[in-house]
């Protein structure tokens, strides 16, 4: 009897899917997605996204795989642009297979949380866990309190929650406890991603990435495009302690015409240093190690243009 118990288990099949978290500034979001991979993955910038859904983070379990996407944040659209981002929220929040909207257990429901609450209940499909965030802050009174009005908020505006889950994400327990939760609500499917996956995309990708976005801060209309960074390698320094380790990374930052160079660097050298110090700190925060960074600015010519030179760049 007892073998037969053991293969129903192995057997049960394995499921995979993607969530996405949502809420208003601050609510905790990126600290949850960080918990839950159990590194540092959610990157930074101040460009709008445009890509369709951007990893943040991937839950490897021997059952199951939950891929975290971002979306960009929700707001009340003042322009063109913010009602097509608008769009691209909705879209992906009717692809995903369930929603995480992330209330801080410190701060009364606002108009903010309401506004978005209220778009959630158009999307009737996808599945909706409310998830209290930041719950060691408060007292047990305080998040009874706001338990009870995330369920009226619910109520009142239609939305069946799933589950409505208090974590804090400084505390293991609770968030792999909210992994469980999510999982069961996933379609059955293979892996999405190979094993060792974080995000979709390779780590010198995103150095590369940091890079660019720090050599073109302050000089984007200058240089709109006329810069790529091709991140030569990426190795563990040799002889250090294990406790002490860093990467050294050495990476090239390409322009198309020599009068560009002056640009990057800036008066003696001042700015390529600053680009160096700006990225290196993004780089470690996703890395969660200590870098060594260094930078070389180089001229292909016309880099743009040339087919090999692209591909050479990784476009």
């Amino acid at each position: 009897m007892g073998a037969m118990s053991v293969r129903t288990e192995s057997s049960a099949a394995h499921r995979a899917g993607f969530a996405c978290f949502v809420g208003r500034p601050n609510a905790g979001k990126s600290t949850l997605t960080n918990a839950l991979v159990g590194t540092k993955v959610a990157i930074t910038s101040n460009r709008p996204q445009t890509t369709r859904h951007t990893v943040r983070g991937i839950v490897h379990r021997p059952e199951a795989q939950l891929v975290l996407v971002d979306t960009p944040g929700l707001h009340k659209p003042r322009t063109l642009l913010g009602e097509r981002l608008n769009d691209v929220v909705r879209t992906t929040w009717s692809e995903v297979d369930v929603i995480g909207f992330c209330l801080p257990a410190d701060q009364k429901i606002g108009p903010g949380d309401r506004y978005i609450a209220g778009e959630l209940a158009d999307i009737k499909k996808t599945p909706k866990v409310a998830i209290v965030t930041k719950t060691d802050l408060v007292d047990n009174k305080a998040l009874a309190a706001q338990l009870i009005a995330i369920d009226q908020l619910g109520k009142e505006l239609g939305i069946e929650w799933a589950e409505i889950i208090p974590v804090s994400a400084v505390g293991d327990a609770q968030v792999s406890l909210l992994a469980d939760l999510l999982v069961p609500m996933l379609p059955e499917s293979p892996p999405l991603y190979p094993e060792g996956d974080l995000t979709d995309e390779p780590e010198q990708v995103m150095v590369a990435e940091l890079i660019r976005e720090a050599a073109l801060e302050g000089v984007r209309d200058e240089l709109p495009h006329s810069i790529a960074v091709v991140v030569e390698e990426m190795l563990p320094r040799e002889d250090r302690p294990a406790d002490k380790p860093l990467l050294d990374i050495h990476a090239n930052v390409y322009i198309e015409r020599p009068s560009q160079k002056g640009i990057i660097i800036g008066p003696k050298g001042k700015r390529l240093k600053e680009v160096g110090v700006k990225s290196r700190k993004h780089i470690e925060a996703l890395l969660g190690t200590p870098v060594f960074l260094d930078l070389h600015v180089k001229v292909a010519k016309d880099w743009q243009r040339d087919p090999k030179q692209l591909r050479k760049l990784g476009f």
